[in-house]
């Protein structure tokens, strides 16, 4: 038999290694969302939003090295790791899945510019027009693994459902 100060202890160790969990499920409480202390505990998934990105930049890679349709195949990529995680992923996740496209592509579209065009040209048109370049491309890639990732969990949902 065990003392009630003991099972205490226990139960606060408990608390605190439920609370490292980085992909908790939504709909259990925890002591600390009971509090308000862990409001974003749900929405947000930092282990979920690394896999995400290194996906997204993988997909981008791909994509764009087809010959062709170099260009919208990086969004294709971005979309097809959104559609890929929304099908295999039990939660919805398009904070991180939309965050990752935004930054792969952002990256992508800046340094695109900067090796595309001569050196120092790429440099002004950088300094003038950076941020609206990465903004477009962060605007398009977050776009793309928002749509693949909806259509991802549309297809799971389908093939779930009973008929």
């Amino acid at each position: 038999m065990q003392r009630s100060d003991q099972k205490e202890s226990e139960r606060s160790v408990d608390d605190i290694l439920a609370g490292l969990n980085l992909d908790e499920d939504e709909s259990t409480p925890t002591k600390d969302s009971k509090r308000g202390g862990g409001r974003l505990g749900g929405l947000f998934s930092l282990r979920t939003f690394l896999v995400a990105l290194v996906l997204s930049i993988g997909g981008l890679l791909v994509g764009g090295a087809i010959p062709i349709v170099g260009f919208i195949g990086r969004f294709v990529g971005i979309a097809a790791v959104g559609f890929l995680l929304g099908l295999v992923g039990s939660k919805r996740r398009y904070v991180e899945i939309g965050l990752a496209g935004a930054i792969a592509a952002g990256l992508a579209f800046v340094l695109s510019t900067l090796f595309s065009v001569f050196a120092p040209f790429a440099v002004s048109l950088l300094a003038d027009y950076g941020l609206a370049i990465a903004g477009v491309g962060a605007l398009s890639g977050a776009l793309a693994g928002l749509v693949g990732h909806y259509f991802g969990r549309d297809l799971k949902d389908g093939l779930t459902r009973e008929v």
